[in-house]
């Protein structure tokens, strides 16, 4: 039996399960269950702390797992990354109040508050930085108005909390996350395992494209195709006018609008977007 970790709260939960639904796997509906069986793919879910996860993964408790780049490189847990997800994206960067430092290589001597200490170690040591690194658990913004740090490092979606704090960003990025899937270093190939990540795979390009039908003008076909090559070719269909035949392709969901533009502009009609389920490409 396939046994999976997924987050059991905080950002990375709800994205993660939706992932697995999409995937074919049954996922809890009333978010209580910590365990989760589904016979129909032999598959066995447990619900976890983001945090852990990897270390389950990586001491060969469980095979796979899903959780947040920052997390499986905060430690030393045995786990690696196989896949990323798409979503969940953030940045690990550092912060402070204005002047106390222009670049990372100015914390040196400094105190710097975190609750990724091991990427924080790493990353000092990466640049020759002596620094003391203060652990904390949970939001580490007030560490300098409390007294308890000169510089935090912690994730960062939009910055709004730090300016708040009366914090800027200092340097650039130390690391871009996003949600990942896991498994133990030097594990043996699985079938099970590599079908999960198939599926998910498949759902994560699906999400990516769109499926777009519409009818041309034969003489405009190969400018049309030109538009929407597909993945191999366009498949192109007769129709009952011979002057006329129906296109089908994928393509990328954020392209979709400018293309059915163009495809307006020569002469297309009943242009149809629909959306695309999960694929194997």
């Amino acid at each position: 039996m396939l046994r999976v970790a997924v987050p059991n709260k905080g950002t990375l939960s709800e994205p993660a399960a939706q992932l697995l639904r999409e995937a074919g796997y049954r996922q809890r509906r009333e978010g209580r269950e910590l365990v989760l069986v589904d016979p129909d793919n032999d598959a066995e879910f447990f619900f976890l702390r983001p945090r852990d996860i990897a270390t389950y993964v990586g001491t060969g408790q469980l095979e796979v797992g899903i959780t947040g780049r920052d997390l499986l490189l905060d430690g030393e847990t045995g786990a690696e990354e196989i896949l990323a997800l798409n979503f969940g994206r953030s940045t690990f960067r550092y912060a402070a109040v204005p002047g106390t430092a222009t670049t990372i290589d100015g914390f040196a001597g400094k105190r710097i508050a975190t609750s990724y200490g091991g990427i924080v170690r790493r990353d000092l040591a990466e640049r020759g930085v002596e620094a003391q690194v203060v652990h904390l658990d949970g939001a580490v913004e007030t560490a300098v108005r409390l007294g308890v740090a000169d510089v935090i490092a912690d994730v960062v979606s939009t910055g709004t909390t730090l300016r708040q704090a009366g914090l800027e960003l200092v340097g650039g990025p130390v690391l871009e996350s996003e949600a990942v899937l896991v498994r133990r270093r030097g594990a043996a190939p699985s079938p099970a395992v590599e079908q999960l990540v198939r599926r998910v795979t498949g759902v994560i390009i699906a999400r990516q494209y769109v499926m777009i039908d519409y009818d041309i003008r034969a003489e405009h076909l190969d400018a049309a195709a030109a538009l929407t090559p597909g993945i191999e070719s366009p498949t192109v269909s007769p129709l009952q006018d011979p002057a006329w035949v129906a296109v089908r392709a994928m393509v990328l969901r954020r392209d979709t609008n400018p293309i059915m533009d163009q495809l307006w502009e020569l002469g297309a009609k009943g242009i149809l977007v629909t959306d695309i389920l999960a694929c194997r490409l």
